[in-house]
């Protein structure tokens, strides 16, 4: 006997709503924009209670990862009710502070315009011509930023339903999931066709729309070249795909 929950069996908490929302990746405009569309939805409606889960990756490649996260920090702080989970792009940007790379997960994919939201401009084409441009930059992160990054946590679990930045490692018990693998996995994760214990909703890796498969959700559409960023409410049992674009 299979035991597992499937895509539409998937249901929330009874009088909870839940929204998920997809990589980010420093475009501020679209992360401003769901959130007000999200809150609009809540305030009208009214839910008895409800959750809104990032799932990660709010830095490098878009024009303005200072602003997402100065945004998210907010909101977070406002009512922790809005939920951010960490990705890897948010972890490289925290080793890049305390461990400069020039050939890191920073440095190589979108680290240039994450630095320059803060002013600073970093030459990344060697270790010595990068030391200048990490100083300044570690001096122009706020604090502020270091700890929202820093504790971050790497899921997060609702009713049927574990949230999570990349996924899980097929027959590993949720509460026992490696964090590489919670901000990393891929090939083992997307190949998977049973079902796991709760439907995992997830990003991290680009697609051209929002996969709703039996044992999975991928959200992540590429935002910071697409223009698009993909959400989906949840309550009850009823599931809807939420977009902003630009």
């Amino acid at each position: 006997m299979v035991v597992g929950v499937s895509y539409d069996e998937a249901a929330t908490p009874p009088g909870m709503r839940l929204y998920a929302v997809g990589d980010i990746h420093g475009r501020h405009d679209l992360l401003a924009a769901m959130h007000a569309r999200i809150m609009e939805e809540i305030l009208h409606d009214r839910p008895a209670d409800w959750r809104v889960v990032y799932l990660g990756d709010y830095v490098d490649r878009g024009a303005n990862s200072r602003g997402v996260i100065e945004y998210l920090a907010g909101q977070r702080e406002r009512d922790p009710r809005v939920i951010a989970l960490v990705g890897n792009h948010d972890l490289g940007f925290l080793d890049f502070l305390s461990n400069p790379d020039p050939y890191g997960l920073f440095a190589c994919n979108g680290g240039f315009e994450t630095a320059l939201s803060y002013n600073v401009e970093i030459d990344l084409t060697s270790r010595e011509r990068m030391m200048p441009g990490h100083a300044a930059l570690v001096q122009a992160v706020p604090q502020r930023h270091k700890a929202f990054l820093a504790t971050l946590p790497y899921s997060v679990s609702f009713g049927d339903f574990f949230f999570c930045h990349a996924g899980i490692r097929p027959g590993v018990a949720l509460d026992a999931q490696a964090a590489d693998d919670l901000v990393w996995i891929r090939r083992e994760f997307h190949r998977f066709e049973g079902l796991h214990p709760k439907l995992i909703v997830h990003g991290h890796t680009p697609v051209g729309a929002p996969e709703l498969l039996e044992n999975r959700i991928n959200l992540d559409t590429g935002a910071w070249h697409s223009g698009r960023l993909s959400a989906i409410r949840m309550e009850g049992r009823e599931k809807r795909l939420i977009e902003v674009a630009c």
